[in-house]
């Protein structure tokens, strides 16, 4: 046998039917659409407004479709790993709650805690899972219902976040040259203090105080994790296209984290590569968290063709950052 690679062979992906646009949000709080789209470029957000619905339902929805795209066995499915900060529940896992509703039996679940990073994260672990020779076929989604951590009473916070999911299907191939090529993934460990949710854990259990305080809402020092996603997603996309030989001559693809356009322009200036070659869908979705990067391939899937070289980027809660090589596997259309 040889070298097992493993690559992405299709994508789901699901996003609410209602539409929360800057309007309607400045009739919340103290904003308005100029001030929203200067700063950090959204126009609108989905969010998932059905009560008793959580991110569960987003994550299956997504793995439903993508099931019914690649046509695939559900009892061929080893494993379902969700990529969340927004859990249905502390336990179970999110991901046992999709198995469950898509009656897959054959499967092993599990959440990945990496914030806004989840899908790199992730999708590194799952790609090592399918070359150890032990895992054939693995769901991975991406999915977050940030509306449920978001204070609508914060002008600075409310904007940013939307609801979604996506799903790919990864899969072993011993062909050469597809797949995933390389991961660069790091954790600061000194980000605590500027991006968190400060109850709700072990640390701070909610109780009446906590939730008088209105302290199980996303905190967000902006100025400072701007300051560093920008570095940092730049800085690793920029070293691991040194490491992989890939320039703006044949980088086909930049996958960014949606989670402001201004750092979205910034990483495509440091590798020089047009807008144009830039997946962008903030305006229309918003800040996702684990969810941006899969949404964004979802979308522009009928684009890709085979061969094309993706550098996809993040930043998230931790501080943790880093950049994925995949070189794509099949033609999108």
């Amino acid at each position: 046998m040889g070298k097992i690679n493993a690559i992405i062979t299709g994508v789901g992906g699901y996003v609410p039917d209602y539409v929360l646009t800057n309007e309607e949000l400045s009739r919340m709080v103290d904003t308005n659409d100029e001030w929203i789209m200067t700063r950090v470029g959204i126009k609108e957000r989905r969010i998932l407004t059905e009560e008793g619905l959580g991110t569960s339902y987003m994550a299956r929805k997504a793995a439903k479709q993508l099931m019914q795209k690649t046509g695939a066995d559900p009892d061929s499915i080893d494993a379902v790993i969700v990529a969340t900060s927004t859990a249905d529940y502390h336990f179970p896992s999110t991901a046992s709650i999709v198995i469950g509703k898509l009656g897959l039996k054959n499967a092993m679940a599990f959440d990945f805690w990496a914030a806004c990073c989840g899908f790199l994260y992730s999708l590194d672990v799952a790609s090592s899972m399918i070359q150890s020779g032990r895992y054939k076929k693995i769901i991975l989604i991406g999915a977050d219902k940030m509306s449920s951590a978001t204070d609508y009473k914060d002008r600075n916070t409310c904007p940013l976040f939307g609801d979604g999911a996506a799903a790919v299907m990864l899969e072993a191939t011993e062909e050469e040259n597809v797949g995933l090529m390389d991961s660069y993934l790091r954790t600061d460990g000194q980000g605590l203090p500027f991006l968190h949710m400060k109850a709700g854990g072990s640390v701070s259990p909610a109780s009446h105080f906590t939730v008088d305080h209105r302290m199980h809402y996303t905190y967000q020092e902006g100025r400072t994790v701007f300051r560093y996603a920008v570095t940092n997603m730049s800085d690793d996309c920029a070293l691991i296209a040194e490491r992989n030989g890939l320039n703006k001559d044949n980088i086909n693809w930049v996958v960014p984290h949606q989670a402001n356009m201004r750092i979205i322009e910034a990483v495509a200036r440091r590798l020089e590569m047009p807008m144009e070659q830039v997946m962008v869908n903030i305006e229309h979705y918003g800040n996702t968290s684990a969810a941006t990067i899969p949404l964004a391939l979802w979308e522009y899937e009928p684009r890709l063709k085979k061969g094309d070289n993706i550098i996809m980027t993040a930043f998230g809660a931790g501080f943790v950052h880093g950049a994925n090589y995949l070189r794509w596997a099949y033609d999108g259309k």
